[in-house]
């Protein structure tokens, strides 16, 4: 497995971790237990993705995979910033470098796909 793979997978598990971690500390309330749950399901999609994509069966499948992973980042980013609105876990370093972390990760992704398009032409 090349290094960078590995880093790479490493930060999309973090990602996860982080993910549930958010889940966990929000309020619980009607709102609170909606947001859990869709940012569990969304935060941790793309490690499990990620696997998929390294076993891809061409580059159109890997094109499609990582595709699913970017969508699913965007929506947590999405998830994260409609709790930051609403006040749940306001300025603490758990959702600010959760939300670094995803925007770093969509640039790689949205970079991967590019790339993988153009060595498809």
């Amino acid at each position: 497995m090349k290094r960078e793979n590995y880093d790479l997978e490493d930060r999309l598990i973090e990602f996860a971790v982080q993910s549930t971690d958010i889940a966990e500390a929000l309020p619980r309330t009607d709102a609170g237990r909606y947001l859990s749950g869709q940012i569990i399901r969304s935060g941790t999609s793309p490690a499990l993705v990620y696997g998929e994509a390294q076993s891809a069966e061409s580059r159109k499948d890997f094109i499609h995979k990582v595709s699913i992973m970017l969508k699913e980042l965007r929506e947590t980013r999405i998830n994260m910033k409609i709790m930051r609105k609403k006040g749940f876990l306001t300025d603490t370093p758990l959702i600010t470098n959760a939300i670094r972390e995803v925007n770093e990760l969509i640039a790689i992704f949205v970079k991967s796909i590019q790339t993988a398009k153009r060595n498809n032409e």
